[in-house]
């Protein structure tokens, strides 16, 4: 089972390395690639394994903190909404990256960087 949870993490971080370059790729620019939706989703679901791996007991660390799982959860739940958001707000431009509010942008990218505060630095 710890390869499975190790399998998961990677696809946590290569979902949030999706969003964060996605939204700093496109920091010179009114959209937002289509891929961050992809990504945040990615981490998102592979988060949520993770975590029922951790709490069924059978991979993943044995001290963990519920409340940095569940903050962690709220926040990229937040920003795979306002991904989706910033989606359909794309929808309008060419190939779904056409102009997205830039509240919604900028809140994608410093809630992702909150989230990887939070599991770098919450012990």
């Amino acid at each position: 089972m710890d390869f499975l949870f190790d399998a998961f993490a990677f696809l946590h971080f290569v979902g949030w390395a999706i969003v964060l370059g996605g939204y700093l790729a496109s920091l010179r620019t009114p959209g937002l690639y289509r891929g961050v939706f992809h990504g945040a989703a990615t981490a998102l679901v592979a988060g949520i394994v993770m975590m029922g791996l951790i709490e069924s007991g059978t991979a993943g660390p044995d001290d963990f903190s519920r409340a940095k799982l569940v903050t962690k959860l709220v926040v990229a739940l937040v920003i795979t909404v306002l991904a989706f958001v910033a989606r359909r707000q794309g929808t309008k431009g060419d190939n779904g990256t056409g102009a997205v509010a830039p509240g919604v942008k900028h809140a994608i990218g410093a809630l992702t960087i909150v989230n990887i505060a939070v599991a770098v630095f919450w012990h």
